[in-house]
């Protein structure tokens, strides 16, 4: 690991919350938290700061619409079902419904004896 990542996760490790997504703010807070003589490194360490926030905010954006988009198809899906179920017993009750006033039910009872005959 390079010196700009590794002296950028210690200062996250201790002061994240306090960092944000713009460059000039990072840099800031940056000479507020630690010593950094060199201009150009503080730079550097800022700026991958700045790109390690925005990249975390960008995945869990994406990671919430791919959440969001799970949840709407289960709904949907559900929705289906349901539908499907409600049209499934409705047409097994017109059918219940047809066969019982098309043909009545005979009762028949025969003995064992009239089988074995």
């Amino acid at each position: 690991m390079d010196r700009i990542k590794r002296l950028s996760y210690e200062v996250l490790n201790k002061h994240k919350s306090e960092f944000g997504e713009d460059f000039i703010d990072n840099k800031k807070i940056l000479d507020q938290i630690s010593i950094i003589r060199s201009k150009g490194l503080k730079n550097k360490v800022a700026g991958y700061i700045t790109k390690f926030i925005k990249k975390e905010i960008r995945e869990e954006k994406i990671k919430q619409t791919r959440i969001e988009s799970s949840q709407s198809e289960e709904s949907i899906e559900e929705e289906i079902q349901t539908e499907t179920l409600e049209s499934t017993t409705a047409s097994e009750e017109i059918l219940t419904q047809t066969i019982t006033k098309t043909t009545p039910v005979e009762e028949t009872t025969e003995t064992t004896e009239e089988k074995t005959e």
